[in-house]
């Protein structure tokens, strides 16, 4: 039996204005402690998992929090998000949950709790759910019923049919103080809200006393998913909007509670959080006070004097004064400010930056900052690019790689064309006859790497290389029509390395592999669009063909890294490897070549890898640098130029999709243009690895994540144009 914990992060706290609000409810926030309730909530059920999975399900406006504050625990990677795209009450929500876990488990048990619960004896609760989860095994839906400390009004009642584990009687309603009282002198226990119960069992009971709304959950799981998090289907919204206290728990014949007596409290107003001691938050001053509570945001100071049992709550647009004794009647409070003053119900947002918005900001970057800077103090007099500049823009005097140089020459070729004002011709001549003199061997194949002076210091002719200075040479064609015969010569030369079983063997120690073909790809489809000769169609042909029989798995539509001589995955880690930015690079890739065939299967290849890729982009919509076979994530750290794949593959499929599918590819384009934002600094430098939660590594920007920035954008530009996109271009004159 394994226990899925699920976490219900309905509810919006209206009691707890002003700090709780629409879009940062209660359960985001320290209330009583330095942790939110949600994660306290989370750290509380975590251990009880061991071979099953956390859950949560929320709405879609609190994705952030949520991802955020598991991040913040480490917990990311052990739950799964089930987002609502409206909200239907509680019964819809564990329906969705439990539907979720029968599909993973059939004899998964479930334990509901909600996200704002004050318990602070975690043991004592893990306790309880392991007993109550034996008899959920067996059929029951056991509730947590919770010995009364007072006849409070705030909570619902149950009536048990005797100590310990027993049957429910009955359900109560909030009661007004004297039935309260009453129902303690019966043994009434209050209804803490807390529910386990095997997925098997809930669906079964739902189906029958609450079709429509199992139904619906059911119908919801269809969409698909990648990562941590899954948007539920719009059929959700189908789901009748009823509590699971009246859609099942007054219905059904198996309902059991169990009596505990661990402090609990949901903390629903402000009274409640004054008791738990812990609730205070921010800077104050008393004097001559008592009993007070007082709550204040950073840089604000609250001074109180001649009071008592007040709460004294500040946050920047709002401030409530209230007496504890009246924490209930907040809400009063909360309507009339709903009426006269409603811009102070809810926190204000920024939206988040869409894709026009964006690509233009990402236009001027390009225009203003990075182009200049790469084309200055990134490449010396004699046309030698920088390796890397610090993040201030100072050179780095290191080696220099016949890649760097291929890259940065196709770099500032695609500015000129695409209309980039600034000293593009330069950049490209010079970089050119750099390539030539210190680059070419005189077989006519390209070194690997130069010392920072530009003595040869590897003569090692690598696939990968040869791959980008045919790039180059194409790109540069149009200032130097000779470069083309030098293009035909490696080609040649490659031809002549082709080995028996298809394909070439890369230098170094992992010869076998598909990163360097793929840029072999690309090179020949850039000199076949530009006009090329029949040659280069020939081998792209090849070279996708081995794609489909050798690099991409058939049955789960993913491309290996690594090979051995016959072209068969390799052994260990090295044959599990998948990268996310080569998925977008291959689907980028394939698409294009589709597009350039008329080939209408090809676009299939190209979705399933994108697919796949999407499972390596994590819960905060960053796509990671490498997961394995089975779409789990290898670490967190995530790079820049996969970013940049990603947003590339998501607008060329866009072009091509229709409807939902379409709107699915450019809401992820939005995404990774956002992601790659995160990388980019003002003045045209860019940080390179992200590792999570740690932040970003202190170093040198690398020159070569140009190309694939400059990429993003050529990109960007063309879907625009054939989407209708407003996102600016590169023409404008410098300032």
């Amino acid at each position: 039996m394994n226990l899925y914990p699920v976490i219900m992060c309905g509810g919006s706290g209206t009691r707890l204005w002003p700090a709780s609000r629409p879009s940062r409810p209660k359960q985001f926030i320290p209330l009583a402690g330095n942790r939110s309730l949600f994660q306290e909530t989370a750290m509380r059920v975590a251990p009880l998992v061991r071979d099953g999975v956390l859950v949560v399900v929320a709405g879609t406006r609190h994705r952030e929090w949520i991802v955020e504050q598991l991040e913040q625990l480490g917990l990311q990677d052990r739950t799964r998000i089930l987002l609502e795209p409206e909200a239907r009450d509680s019964a819809a929500a564990m329906a969705a949950a439990a539907a979720w876990t029968l599909a993973h488990d059939p004899d998964g048990v479930n334990v509901f709790v909600a996200s704002d619960h004050h318990i602070p004896d975690h043991e004592a609760f893990r306790q309880a759910v392991r007993q109550a989860a034996s008899a959920a095994s067996a059929g029951r839906i056991v509730t947590l019923g919770v010995k009364p400390t007072s006849p409070s009004t705030a909570y619902g009642y149950i009536n048990p049919e005797g100590p310990g584990l027993a049957s429910v009687k009955a359900f109560r309603e909030k009661p007004d103080r004297e039935s309260a009282a009453e129902f303690i002198r019966d043994g009434y226990l209050w209804n803490s809200g807390n529910f386990i119960v095997s997925a098997a069992t809930l669906v079964e009971e739902l189906e029958a006393r609450a079709p429509g709304v199992a139904d619906a959950a059911k119908r919801s799981l269809d969409e698909p998913t990648s990562g941590h998090v899954q948007q539920l289907g719009d059929a959700f919204r189908d789901a009748p909007k009823i509590s699971i206290d009246y859609a099942l728990m007054e219905k059904t014949q198996r309902a059991s509670v169990l009596a505990v007596d661990f402090a609990w409290s949901d903390l629903g107003a402000w009274d409640a959080i004054a008791q738990t001691g812990e609730g205070e938050f921010g800077s104050h001053i008393f004097e001559d006070s008592e009993g007070c509570l007082v709550r204040a945001p950073e840089g604000v100071l609250v001074g109180v004097l001649g009071v008592s049992n007040l709460a004294i709550v500040a946050e920047e647009d709002a401030i409530l004064v209230c007496d504890l004794d009246r924490a209930q009647d907040v809400k009063s409070v909360v309507e009339r400010v709903r009426t006269a003053f409603p811009q102070h119900l809810d926190f204000h947002k920024p939206q988040p930056e869409d894709l026009e918005a964006g690509g233009r900001r990402f236009a001027d970057w390009l225009r203003q900052s990075a182009l200049p800077l790469w084309a200055t103090l990134g490449q010396d007099e004699d046309g030698r690019f920088a390796e890397a500049l610090s993040l201030d823009g100072h050179g780095m005097k290191i080696a220099r790689r016949a890649r760097v140089q291929a890259r940065q020459i196709w770099a500032y070729a695609e500015a000129g064309r695409m209309g980039w004002s600034g000293p593009w011709r330069r950049a490209v001549g010079l970089g050119v006859e750099r390539l030539e003199a210190e680059y070419l061997r005189p077989d006519g194949l390209c070194r690997t790497l130069l010392t920072a002076d530009g003595a040869p210091l590897d003569e090692a002719a690598m696939l990968y290389d040869q791959a980008f200075v045919l790039l180059a040479l194409q790109s540069a064609s149009g200032l130097r029509p000779d470069v083309a015969a030098k293009a035909q010569r490696i080609r040649e030369g490659l031809q002549a390395l082709r080995l028996p079983q298809g394909g070439w063997r890369e230098e170094g120690a992992r010869p076998y592999q598909a990163n360097a073909h793929m840029h072999l790809l690309e090179a020949c489809l850039a000199w076949e669009e530009g006009g090329g000769d029949a040659e280069w169609g020939l081998m792209a042909d090849e070279v996708v063909r081995l794609a489909q029989t050798r690099f991409i798995d058939p049955a789960g539509g993913f491309l290996r890294e690594f090979f051995d001589e016959a072209w068969s995955p390799a052994s260990g880690e090295d044959g599990r490897l998948v990268e996310p930015g080569h998925q977008f690079e291959w689907t980028w890739l394939l698409a294009r070549y589709a597009r350039l065939r008329g080939d209408t299967t090809m676009l299939a290849w190209a979705r399933r890898l994108y697919d796949f890729g999407t499972k390596g982009v994590s819960d905060s919509r960053v796509a990671l640098d490498a997961i394995n076979t089975d779409g789990r994530p290898r670490g967190e750290r995530a790079r820049l130029w996969p970013q940049t794949e990603w947003l590339k593959a998501a607008l060329i499929l866009a072009e091509t999709a229709e409807d939902g599918d379409r709107r699915r590819y450019m809401t992820d384009a939005s995404d990774a243009l956002r992601a790659v934002w995160l990388y980019l600094t003002p003045n045209g430098v860019w940080r390179d690895k992200r590792l999570g939660r740690k932040g970003f590594m202190n170093e040198a920007a690398p020159a070569s994540s140009l190309y694939h920035i400059m990429g993003a954008f050529g990109q960007l530009s063309a879907s625009a144009r054939r989407l209708g996109l407003a996102i600016g271009d590169m023409s404008k004159p410098l300032n």
